[in-house]
Order: C-alpha cells, then sequence, then structure tokens
C-alpha cells in the first residue's frame, strides 16, 4: 500500500501498528491523490468553517503545524522553516483505503475499488535509492542547551509561567534518502500508535508518534497528552513492570502530568457541555520500544454548536507541546528555541465523512525537504522548576534514539 501510495505527488498513510491503547479507532488508513485542497496563508480558522461546510460528508487529511499558533494567539515568529510544509493544509483524496483488521474498505472518486486493489496487490516493493552519506548535527551545543533551560527556570521562578516544552533541533543538509525505506526502518524500530507517513509534493514527514492531540465521535471529544518518561532498559515482563511502578510513583513526572492536564481541561471546558470534562484516566503507564510514557485522558461533550475551527482555536497548540500558561510559553519558546518548529508538534490525521475526526502530535518525526535536501527532527520535554538540565538533556537523546538508528542504518 505505501510503496504503491509514494507515487502520488500527495499522500497520508496512517498506522496504529497493532497497538490497543484506549479509545483506538482503525488499524490503518490511507489517502491518495487531491479532488480539492483547503492551504490559505492567511485568515485560516475564519476560512476553514466553510470549507468544512463544504466538503461536509466526505474524507479529509491533512496537518495542522505548529505555527498556527500565531494566528491563533496573535504572535510572530522570526525563526528559519527548513522544511517548509504550509501552517494548514487539508486535502479531499481522491482513494482512500480503510484497514480493519482483515476487511480492506476502499473508497473512491476516480476508479473502480476492484481495479485499486489489483493494482496494489501486483505493486512490488521498491529497491532502496541510496544517496550519498551525510551527517547529523545538533543546531545547539549541550552546552547552549543547558544554559537555556537554566534561563527557562529563572522565568518560571519569577513568575512567568510554571512549565515549558523546551526543544531543540537535530538536522542534515545535502541530505538524499529513500523516505519510504527510512519510514520503514523507523517503523520497525518504533512501531507506535500514531505513525503517519505523509508525503506533499517535496515536503515528507515520517513519524513515529505514541501521542494523540484529539479524537472526535459524535459529540465526545478525548484529548491523551504525554507527560512523564522513562527509558526502557529491557523487554522482559519483571523488568517492564518494575520501570512502569517506578514511573507512576515519580514525582516529578506525575507533577509535569497534571500540569497538562490541568491545562487539557481547562482548553475543553470552553468548547464542552458544563461539567462534561472528566479526567478520564490519570498517570496511565504505557510502554513503547524505547520508552515507558505517562499518558492522561481527558473526555468532554462539545457543545452543539462547535465545530473543527472552534476546537482548534480552543485547544491548538496542545498543551503537552507548549506548557503553561500557554501564551507565556509560546512567547518564551520563540525566544529560546532557535529553530521554526513548523509541522513538528503539530497535528496529522483525518476528518471523517461524518465530521469526526482523529489526529496525533508530531513528535518522534523525522521531517525532509527533498528539493533543498534538508533533513532534521527536533526533541524535547517539559521544563519545570524542579528539572535537572542534565538529565533532561538525556531524555532528549532518548526520544531521539528511534530516530537516529533509523538515519544511521
Amino acid at each position: 500500500m505505501l510503496n504503491w501510495a509514494d507515487q502520488f505527488d500527495v499522500c497520508c498513510f496512517l498506522d496504529s501498528h497493532h497497538y490497543t491503547l484506549p479509545h483506538k479507532q482503525t488499524d490503518c488508513l490511507l489517502a491518495v491523490g487531491v479532488h480539492q485542497v483547503f492551504s490559505p496563508q492567511h485568515n485560516i480558522l475564519a476560512q476553514l468553517k466553510p470549507f468544512l461546510h463544504q466538503s461536509q460528508n466526505d474524507w479529509l487529511f491533512g496537518h495542522i503545524s505548529y505555527d498556527l499558533k500565531n494566528e491563533i494567539e496573535g504572535l510572530t515568529s522570526s525563526h528559519t522553516d527548513h522544511i517548509g510544509f504550509p501552517d494548514i493544509y487539508f486535502f479531499q483524496p481522491e482513494i482512500v483505503l480503510e484497514l480493519q483488521e482483515n476487511k480492506l474498505y476502499i473508497h473512491s472518486l476516480t476508479d473502480l475499488p476492484d481495479h485499486i486493489f489489483e493494482t496494489i496487490s501486483q505493486q512490488s516493493p521498491s529497491s532502496e535509492k541510496r544517496g550519498a552519506a551525510f551527517t547529523i548535527q545538533a543546531r545547539q551545543t549541550k552546552e547552549n542547551y543547558l544554559q537555556a533551560i537554566h534561563a527557562i527556570q529563572g522565568h518560571i521562578l519569577r513568575g512567568d509561567c510554571y512549565e515549558m516544552n523546551y526543544c531543540q533541533e537535530f538536522f542534515a543538509t545535502d541530505a538524499e534518502t529513500d523516505t519510504v525505506s527510512l519510514y520503514e526502518r523507523l517503523s520497525k524500530l518504533s512501531p507506535a500508535p500514531f505513525s503517519a507517513y505523509y508525503k506533499l509534493i517535496d515536503k515528507y514527514l515520517l513519524s513515529a508518534s505514541p501521542e494523540r492531540y484529539m479524537r472526535k465521535t459524535g459529540r465526545n471529544i478525548i484529548s491523551q497528552p504525554i507527560k512523564g518518561t522513562l527509558k526502557r532498559t529491557a523487554q522482559d515482563e519483571e523488568t517492564t513492570k518494575t520501570q512502569q511502578e517506578r514511573l507512576f510513583h515519580s514525582q516529578k513526572n506525575r507533577s509535569e502530568n497534571v500540569m497538562i492536564v490541568d491545562l487539557v481541561r481547562n482548553d475543553l471546558s470552553k468548547i464542552c457541555e458544563e461539567g462534561s470534562v472528566e479526567v478520564e484516566e490519570l498517570f496511565g503507564i504505557y510502554s513503547f520500544p524505547q520508552v515507558h510514557q505517562m499518558i492522561s485522558t481527558i473526555t468532554g461533550t462539545l457543545k452543539a454548536d462547535v465545530d473543527f475551527a472552534d476546537i482548534l482555536a480552543a485547544t491548538f497548540p496542545m498543551g503537552s507541546m507548549t506548557g503553561a500558561p500557554k501564551r507565556s510559553v509560546l512567547q518564551l519558546t520563540e525566544k529560546y528555541e532557535q529553530t521554526k518548529r513548523g509541522i513538528y508538534s503539530g497535528a496529522v490525521g483525518y476528518i471523517s465523512p461524518s465530521g469526526d475526526f482523529d489526529f496525533n502530535v508530531v513528535i518522534r518525526s523525522i521531517m525532509y525537504n527533498a528539493s533543498n535536501k534538508y533533513l532534521n527532527y527536533l526533541v524535547g520535554g517539559g521544563i519545570t522548576f524542579y528539572s535537572n538540565a542534565e538529565e533532561e538533556y538525556e531524555e532528549c537523546l532518548l526520544k531521539a534514539e528511534g530516530m537516529r538508528k533509523a538515519l544511521e542504518s
């Protein structure tokens, strides 16, 4: 399916890798071809409402970049974005493949489903195209990173904020890579419930994200922020259980998590019926190949007149990738980070014909611009007054491990 999809200028491949986290919706979705596009540069949310109304009863796939924050919060960004995804891009696909257990549903505007299935079945795996070797570099030195953490803690001490997500970039120039093979390596090393292979002409996102931003089913809405990370040192049951207990009882990780839970509850309360916002699960511990994560689940019932644009205005960017209070940390992020995040810490997903949707948080992801041969990945973590700068740096390297190994091989 993926080799077939990569022949199109635009495709979006969403894969759960058989994870069974709470509120799982489908195993795999693939959209290819473009029937209609939504990607304005200004007044995005105002134009999104009529577009959604016009496109109802059909699928939409695409992304929201982190820098939509500038419109939502009235901010600006001056950092360089070498990848170049637009702030928002949604496309009405020509073909959608929906895989659920042993059933494949084919929706098409352009071709007969039998012919599409036959074409995919006859698709041969493409041979990997090897480019010249390239080197991954850190955008900032470890010393500069530690200095930034201490400066952020100074802001926390002064009361400017009480938690901030701070990210750093690793990048390569003159990079040539076979994106499908790279995604397959990343998925083998770091299978994740919200993985994505997303191609927008010459721009690629290869994501092994474990985090959901938001899912809507009817008027029910669910957010599942991640805050809390512990290195997974072994796969055996006894070690796994011991480490899960250690993460569950970590006061530092609990304090980070509960701050973001409160922020998400506050965001959802703006668009949900009064009294309907609840914490379904607090400090849930889930294990992935490289790490154990602390995930909480917050639910609510949407007000009757709320649409997707309203939900974005109230909740984006997601609290796990900002910190709190949100506007203050967005300004501090611009001051201390050295790269425009772009699609990183944004969201990729779909809106179904019924108006339901599911979007991930773009983390643990490789971004690539094939035209200018620029490749990068960003990693970060939540900084509080009690954070240890050295440990935060090591956590960044841990989160980068899957991407680093995929690129090395």
